[in-house]
């Protein structure tokens, strides 16, 4: 290939003079820098970098801030002047600093196509790098290192990358726009430059979405990495694509509007469905208790009624004490006139007797005045007489207080006396001293009997202890025969069985799980044990294919639910257990997270019987974290061998893995060599061991029998042991006892003396107290003497005072017997006049009998009136609040009573409804509300359907309108697609179409269906045999097929897809296309057809590439846009158009360090005069 070295950078004019030769391509480097170190990259045995060196980052030979070995350190490429200009928004210049591979280097790539080619490794992915993250987009859309920091150089702290586009000569007035992306490793941060000036990552977006730049779409931006996600791309999701990258943005909402509206208009028609059913149930069961419910409204009203005439009984009753108190009113009056008019005819006989009773009046008042004298004068004579009594109880007290003192001088008389003959027994024992005590010699014979009994306490406590050990070893045997019991148990249960292959399989793994089973309680959540003690399989004749999909480490995982519990036993398992292999999973998702990639009846349809995971059975989390590991909700299993067409079925379906009876398949999809690329992997069925039901193991058994026989026989040991110290302790226990009675003895003797001793010399002080106790009590006496004679003259004083009180006294007593005889003489005449009173009434009787007879009857007649005035009025009260409390119905029915019914015409009522009532069955109480609450919901549903039928309307309505303007559009633009496509295809020997898939119930499920039809020509005329017919005989004898991943190889996969791409290009708005590596999985045959039309397109010298402008569109005269093919290799003899540039990067051990070493024009121009020579003499030269 054709290259220049120019020493010195170029300018950027389009226009400047250089080599015009359309099959060259130039590369210029100038040197920025010089590199400090020699050291090269190591390369590969195929001469390229190996990939442990390119992951470990050993391209660069700087370390410690060293600059890079790579020839393009600083450098320059330019391309030749081209007739074709920049499309707004295409890549004028790219420049990078310390970026990735690159310590400085700056591109200049074509309008047209550009291919940049080098070894793997040497920085051809950066420049995609570059453009995606100088742009603005994230590195999510590059697919390799997750943070901006990753992408600057090794050693360095910052890394820059400055774009130039081409401007449009609107917003830009014809200049370029230099975007510069500053990148800092310390924060992981991006900053932005736009013409010079800082601006925002947002601002950047902005500018490259007015030039129709979409990074983020993989039609227009295929980076390296991503091939792989685009080759997996479904034909939903191409054409969303397609629509992004060619479809104006009310086409893409319209399409958008119409998938939610019908998304929408779903979720009703189904709420419609399950309301319409709801609503013929409810309407049914309304029907059914229609009859009853009147049945029991009617009862309900006889009820009611009943209820509002006992209401009502106030009413009634007000009404008759109304006309009870009018009566009772009139009667009075009527007495009241009669009383008056009799007393009026009585009134000159009943004169006399008048004035007497005055007299009889007057005369019992003086009685009553006079009363009151002689009670004041008797009130008087008896406070004199308490005077009287309290004088002589106080002399009475005296006396005894006189008698206390003499009483209390007998008693100190008495200690005086015990006092006395108290000290002369002391100065007695005075004169008597006791024996002297050898308390060092007493104490001595005590300590050695002490040391003896300790000692003997000594051996008590070593046998004790002994005793004991015995103990608790017998314990620890007996522990371990239960132990030993449980595990003879476990023999011969299932789960017991379980526990004793998890213990052979991995005894830390048993150990961490018998410790768990103990200690559940301290987790947050409950800890599942490993699937092979957790989980079974349901039927036996699966258990070799299911034992088969697992491996060991999956039968012996801990699942947890909690990070705390994750900590927890961990924890325990390594750093207090010490125990390895221990593998424990936190699992908080349920099954409902691993939905089976197809569903049961798809899959009967294969000859399966189910999932994996239908024939296990175990805790939710443990299965979850078995779909999670093993994948056990997306491996089918079946009984039956899989044939050649149901193999066959499944390599194109969603199901990658399954097992039979003989062999486990798992299929392996290459996808970085394109959808088909695909490879199946068989196993044979292993036997099952771990869900197996086997016999109990006889050894194991017998083992366990013998060890429980020889702990017992321990155990026995020890309790023999244990009695022969027991009764050792006893005897010295009996020898303490005795030593410790002699030790107390000797005690009291000792203690009794000192005591004796004691007392002797406590003699003196005792007989001074005694002394000073007598003094005490002889002047306690002399004090007693002079109380006696202050009592004796307070008695005088009190006696002289009681005297003079009954002097009083006997003076009061005859002030009231003066008072008591005018008494006498008042009650004389009163007793005169009240005789007079009475002779005069007994000759008057029958007149007053007569006004007393009428008086009662009208004060009955009054008693009468007030009554029923009472009653009257209380019951008004009543109707009053009655009426107040009422609601509408009742007032209305108390309106409807009539107006002179009485209490015993209502009571009457009330008898005939409750008799009524009684007719009618009570039923069930709560139908009618039932019944109600039925009908409320039933006018709510049809309501609710109303609203439901309009909206519905609306939904179709508002679709229809939408898809009228959305469908001819996208079928006009996937038919400009098609025809290029069609075209492309036929250039190469072959045939294709790009259609939509309508799918009428669902506009989520329209997608971009490729059909294509591939067929190799042995040779020229075959191929042109081939074109002649295409149209006749093999598109009626092999129509096209349906482009995917299990029809075509990778190479056909990849032609298709960079057609489809290039179809795009002339109906697309970006002004550049990015494809890197897309033909690694194509033949030479295919990858020398693709790159011709790609030159041809790209640089505009197809006749076939003004298929997309016809229909009324024009090119502009700058071809079909800018491309960038990357690619590590090329095939020779390739066609290369003037308006395409090549860039190569160069990079490796035997590069030089100086760029000026390596001349690449002076190498182009020595190619170029060897294949010109070799033509002048015959000679095959063969082709750059």
């Amino acid at each position: 290939m054709p290259a220049a070295t120019i020493p010195h950078r170029r300018r950027r004019d389009s226009g400047s003079d250089g080599d015009e030769n359309p099959n060259s391509s130039a590369l210029a480097s100038v040197s920025s820098q010089s590199s400090t170190s020699n050291k090269r990259a190591r390369l590969g045995l195929d001469g390229n970098a190996s990939e442990s060196t390119l992951r470990s980052g050993m391209l660069s030979n700087e370390t410690s801030g060293h600059s890079s070995n790579t020839l393009l350190q600083s450098e320059t490429l330019h391309s030749r002047p081209s007739v074709r200009k920049h499309q707004p928004g295409s890549i004028v210049r790219v420049k990078l600093t310390n970026f990735v591979t690159y310590t400085a280097v700056e591109f200049y790539p074509g309008p047209s196509l550009n291919m940049v080619i080098g070894p793997n490794g040497t920085g051809k992915s950066t420049l995609v790098c570059a453009i995606c993250l100088g742009l603005g987009w994230g590195p999510q859309h590059l697919g390799r290192a997750k943070d901006v920091s990753e992408y600057v150089k090794h050693g360095f702290q910052e890394a820059t990358i400055e774009i130039e586009l081409a401007g449009d000569g609107k917003r830009f007035k014809g200049k370029n726009v230099v975007i510069q992306c500053n990148i800092k490793r310390e924060n992981n941060k991006s900053t932005f430059h736009l013409n010079g000036k800082p601006t925002s990552k947002k601002d950047i977006l902005e500018v490259a979405r007015t030039f129709s730049i979409q990074i983020d779409n993989l039609c227009q931006f295929l980076p390296q990495d991503k091939v792989v996600e685009f080759a997996a791309m479904t034909p939903v999701e191409l054409l969303k694509s397609t629509q992004r990258a060619v479809a104006s943005q009310e086409m893409i909402k319209m399409h958008s509007d119409l998938k939610d509206l019908r998304y929408r208009q779903k979720e009703v028609q189904a709420n419609q469905v399950s309301d319409q059913d709801t609503l013929t149930n409810l309407e049914g069961r309304q029907r059914m208790q229609e009859a009853d419910v009147e049945r029991m409204r009617e009862r309900e009203q006889v009820k009611e009624r009943v209820r509002l005439l006992e209401v009502a009984r106030p009413f009634a009753k007000y009404r008759g004490a109304r006309t009870k108190h009018k009566t009772a009113k009139d009667k009075f009056k009527e007495a009241s006139q009669e009383l008056k008019q009799l007393a009026d005819e009585v009134e000159p006989s009943l004169r006399a007797v008048n004035e007497k009773q005055r007299y009889q009046r007057q005369i019992d008042a003086v009685v009553h005045e006079r009363r009151q004298a002689v009670d004041a004068a008797d009130r008087a004579a008896q406070v004199l007489d308490k005077n009287v009594g309290k004088l002589a109880e106080r002399g009475e007290e005296l006396v005894k207080e006189r008698d206390a003192e003499i009483n209390s001088s007998k008693q100190d008389r008495q200690a005086v006396n015990r006092t006395e003959q108290t000290i002369l027994r002391l100065k007695k024992q005075m004169e008597d001293k006791p024996p002297d005590l050898d308390v060092a010699s007493c104490n001595e014979r005590i300590r050695d009997k002490t040391r003896a009994v300790d000692e003997n306490k000594r051996k008590v406590s070593e046998l004790q202890r002994s005793q004991e050990e015995n103990t608790r070893r017998g314990r620890e045997r007996r522990e371990r025969i239960d132990q030993a019991k449980h595990e003879l148990e476990n023999l011969e249960s299932q789960a017991g069985r379980q526990d004793k292959k998890l213990k052979n399989i991995s005894w830390d793994t048993w150990k961490a799980w018998d410790w768990v089973k103990a200690h559940q309680q301290e987790f947050e959540r409950p800890v599942f044990g490993p699937p092979i003690v957790e989980c079974s399989v349901t039927d036996p004749q699966y258990v070799d294919m299911i034992e088969t999909i697992f491996q060991k480490n999956s039968f012996l995982a801990f699942t947890v639910q909690t990070k705390a519990d994750f900590k927890r036993l961990q924890k325990q398992a390594h750093d207090i257990l010490n125990l390895s292999e221990i593998n424990i999973k936190e699992m908080s998702a349920g099954l409902d997270k691993f939905p089976p990639p197809v569903s049961k009846d798809e899959l009967a349809r294969f000859g399966f019987q189910g999932w994996a995971l239908d024939f296990i059975q175990g805790p939710e989390p443990v299965l979850a974290g078995l779909c999670v590991d093993t994948r056990i909700h997306r491996t089918a299993v079946g009984l039956r061998d899989t044939n050649t067409q149901q193999f066959d079925q499944l390599q194109n379906s969603p199901i990658d893995s399954w097992v039979t009876s003989k062999s486990s398949y798992n299929i392996v999809r290459r996808r970085e060599y394109g959808p088909g690329a695909t490879s199946t992997r068989v196993r044979d069925i292993r036997k099952g061991t771990v869900w197996t039901d086997q016999p109990v193991d006889l050894t194991a058994k017998r083992e366990l029998q013998e060890r429980i026989a020889g702990w017992g026989d321990e155990v026995t040991s020890f309790q023999n042991k244990n009695v022969e110290a027991q009764n050792e302790i006893s005897g010295l226990r009996e020898v303490i006892k005795a030593m410790q009675e002699e030790i107390n003895e000797m005690q009291r003797d000792k203690a009794a003396t000192q005591k004796a001793l004691g007392e002797f010399k406590a003699l003196p002080t005792k007989l001074a107290q005694q002394e000073e106790k007598l003094a005490e009590a002889q002047e306690s006496l002399a004090k007693m003497r002079e109380r006696l004679g202050v009592i004796e003259v307070k008695h005088d004083a009190v006696t002289m005072e009681r005297g003079k009180a009954a002097l009083d006294y006997a003076n009061a007593v005859e002030a009231l017997r003066e008072v008591h005889n005018g008494l006498h003489e008042a009650e004389i005449m009163l007793i005169e006049a009240t005789s007079d009173l009475r002779i005069l009434m007994q000759r008057n009787v029958s007149v007053k009998d007569l006004l007393q007879t009428k008086q009662r009857e009208v004060d009955e007649v009054n008693r009468e009136k007030v009554a029923a005035a009472s009653d009257a009025q209380r019951l008004l009260e009543e109707c009053r609040n009655l009426m107040a409390s009422a609601d509408e119905a009742m007032t209305a029915f108390f309106q409807t009573l009539p107006e002179g019914q009485s209490s015993e015409d209502l009571e009457i009522d009330i008898e005939s409804e409750r008799a009524r009532l009684e007719l009618m069955h009570e039923g069930n109480g709560g139908v009618i509300r039932e019944f109600e609450q039925r009908q409320k919901r039933i006018d709510a549903l049809k309501a609710k359907l109303g609203e439901i039928n309009h909206s519905l309307g609306e939904f179709d309505e508002k679709i229809k309108e939408l898809r009228d303007k959305w469908e001819p559009e996208l079928d006009h633009l996937v038919g400009k697609i098609s025809d290029s496509f069609s075209f492309n295809m036929q250039q190469i020997s072959c045939a294709g179409e790009v259609a939509v898939f309508k799918d009428e119930d669902d506009f989520d499920q329209w997608a971009i269906q490729i059909r294509v039809k591939f067929r190799l020509a042995a040779s020229s005329l075959a191929r042109l045999v081939y074109l002649l017919m295409l149209t006749r005989v093999h598109r009626e004898s092999e129509p096209l097929t349906t482009l995917d991943s299990h029809r075509q190889s990778g190479g056909e996969r990849a032609v298709s897809t960079i057609f489809y791409l290039m179809s795009l290009q002339s109906l697309t708005r970006s002004p550049f296309r990015v494809v890197d590596e897309i033909n690694q999985g194509m033949d030479p045959r295919n990858e020398r057809l693709v790159h011709k039309r790609m030159v041809d397109i790209a640089c505009g010298s197809d006749q076939g590439a003004a298929l997309s402008t016809s229909e009324g569109e024009h090119d502009d005269g700058r071809g079909q846009g800018q491309y960038f093919l990357i690619t590590p290799k090329l095939l020779h003899g390739l066609e290369y158009a003037r308006g395409m540039q090549v860039l190569c990067i160069a990079s490796g051990e035997y590069m030089p360090a100086e760029r000026n070493q390596l001349d690449f024009k002076g190498c182009v121009d020595l190619a170029r005069g060897l294949k010109a020579e070799g033509v002048r003499f015959g000679v095959a030269v063969p082709a750059s």
